[in-house]
């Protein structure tokens, strides 16, 4: 086979139009975001829906290395270089980066493979050694003849349970711009979106490399991601407004952790917006004017 080589005229044309990822602000200014919006989390007890919500705008705002800076946050509790960061916990920093991970990677159903290929690859760069170790490798969502059965009631179960009383009225809506699309998407909500069989994860947990469930985010986190990641797509409004019920609707489904319910409580609700707002504008405004950072809806 030829070799295939890009002519300078090519080359030339792919530097045009913003083509490369946004670089992260300044790390005192980030860092002021997410201590700010962390300990805001904290004080209402959603310091899980603050890691998907912040995960999600960060990756949906093109900004990856933000993304690796996030988990260093997370994990050490500032950015500071200085003798005040945490002590590295591996159990609980393999929880947190299989958490911000598996957020990254439900996001692709509403931003697409690129942004989510390079804030996972910022990521996995920023992951400390023996961390990176204590993450699971194998596949759980490997598509074959005895579980696609499974997915597909998964994610039947799921757009119900977003979209009722609509829910057969939007999928046949779906269906008829192109008869594969509403099979895609329900498959992806099965296999993507939807929470794996198994335990659910909070931002407290631990973790190691035996634990199957790494990761697992409850129902309620998925709409978290839906709305994070819509928020900060922008000019997607009826999306947007449908996984904002989503979330709210969460608050119908059993065995809720104390967190989930209040995340899909109007209050709640409202805060993951302000969040996310609060996250974009203080990554996107000029350091030394962080008055943007105040929400708004």
């Amino acid at each position: 086979m030829a070799n295939v080589k890009l002519t300078p005229a090519i080359k030339h044309l792919l530097t045009l139009r913003s083509p490369n990822a946004l670089p992260s602000p300044p790390l005192a200014q980030l860092n002021r975001v997410f201590t700010n919006t962390f300990r805001d989390a904290s004080a209402k007890k959603a310091e899980t829906g603050w890691l998907v919500a912040t995960t999600c705008s960060l990756l949906t705002a093109n900004r990856p290395s933000a993304v690796g800076h996030l988990y260093r946050f997370a994990t050490r509790s500032t950015l500071e270089e200085s003798g005040k960061q945490n002590a590295l916990d591996i159990p609980s920093a393999v929880n947190k980066a299989a958490l911000m991970r598996e957020s990254a990677l439900k996001s692709v159903i509403f931003v697409g493979v690129p942004r989510v290929i390079l804030s996972l690859a910022a990521l996995h760069e920023a992951l400390d050694d023996e961390v990176k170790a204590a993450l699971r490798t194998q596949s759980r969502r490997t598509a074959t003849t005895d579980n696609i059965e499974s997915i597909v009631t998964r994610g039947k179960a799921l757009w119900n349970n977003i979209y009722a009383p609509h829910a057969d009225k939007l999928h046949d809506k779906l269906g008829s711009y192109h008869p594969d699309f509403i099979s895609f998407i329900i498959q992806c909500y099965g296999s993507v979106l939807s929470p794996l069989p198994g335990g659910i994860k909070s931002y407290s947990d631990a973790n190691n490399l035996e634990d199957p469930d790494q990761g697992n985010l409850s129902r309620a986190m998925g709409s978290v991601v839906g709305i994070a990641t819509l928020r900060a797509e922008t000019g997607v409004v009826p999306q947007l407004i449908s996984h904002t019920f989503g979330l709210l609707k969460a608050r119908n489904n059993e065995n809720l952790t104390e967190e989930d319910k209040w995340l899909a409580s109007d209050e709640g609700t409202e805060w993951v917006i302000r969040t996310v707002d609060e996250v974009l504008d203080g990554v996107s405004a000029e350091e030394g004017d962080l008055s943007v950072g105040k929400a708004r809806l």
